[in-house]
């Protein structure tokens, strides 16, 4: 079997084979490599869902240059607590990083999400973001500009007036909303269109249908926001059989009144 980092047409041949859904182990047979191979790598770059060969193929380039480099002078790297393992945080951490990255989120945005989740605080400094991700404050600052116009981090002070930024289960439900409203803007502009365009004509019908489409999906991902937010950030020690607690076998909210989650279209006068 040949040895050495993969190539790209290999990452490429990865990616073909997952699409078509085989097994890891039929794509590494094809490859000439062993299937321990093909797991790890698909593993540390999103996923078999999420896989792309040329983000991976990036991402191993920049983790060969950064292995090249020296060691940041500095405090080093405190032992991982509850006994984890150092290595594998780091790996699932730029596992993170390269999920965030395909949804659209830029790289450094990205990497400052993903050190974010991991703490187990939720919340660092600006000196302790440039510290981990051996950055420049500037850097860090852009980052953070960036990730707050989007509702993804949350700034705030410390007892020593210093500046934290959080991410927590609460940024989460902001960033739907916020996704929400830019959607319903979107369905609002559209509609204005149907008039410019004459209503009746193809491109007023059209514009009508966009609109008509993503008022429904601005209006879902609302209730679906809303919903979870109150079933599943319940405050602790509900009790099993509280009719409140949403059912994981079926699915749904065991709630009376709220609809099942997962029933499709029940916006009055819509069928499935």
């Amino acid at each position: 079997m040949p040895g050495g980092r993969l190539t790209q047409p290999e990452r490429q041949q990865i990616a073909l084979g997952l699409a078509d859904g085989l097994a890891y182990a039929e794509i590494a047979r094809r490859l000439e490599r062993p299937t321990s191979t093909v797991t790890r790598e698909v593993m540390r770059n999103g996923g078999p869902t999420a896989y792309r060969a040329d983000l991976a193929h990036r991402a191993t380039g920049h983790r060969a240059q950064r292995r090249r480099q020296p060691a940041p002078r500095g405090p080093r790297t405190p032992p991982q607590p509850y006994g984890r393992d150092a290595g594998a945080v780091r790996a699932y951490e730029e596992t993170l990083t390269s999920v965030f990255m395909q949804s659209g989120t830029p790289r450094m945005m990205a990497r400052v999400m993903a050190c974010l989740c991991v703490s187990d605080a939720g919340t660092l400094t600006a000196a302790e973001l440039v510290q981990r991700l051996q950055v420049s404050p500037a850097s860090v600052s852009k980052a953070i500009a960036f990730l707050e116009s989007q509702d993804l981090v949350r700034r705030e002070r410390d007892e020593r007036r210093r500046e934290r930024y959080s991410i927590d289960d609460d940024v989460w439900y902001q960033s739907m909303i916020a996704s929400a409203r830019a959607t319903a803007q979107v369905a609002e502009t559209a509609r204005q269109g149907v008039t410019v365009l004459v209503p009746g004509t193809p491109a007023a019908r059209r514009l009508e249908n966009i609109g008509r489409f993503l008022d429904f999906v601005s209006e879902s991902l609302t209730r679906a926001a809303d919903q979870a937010r109150e079933v599943l950030h319940a405050k602790p020690g509900t009790a099993a059989d509280d009719p409140g607690r949403p059912d994981p076998e079926r699915g749904q909210d065991r709630r009376p009144g709220l609809p099942r989650t997962g029933s499709g279209y029940d916006r009055p006068g819509t069928s499935p």
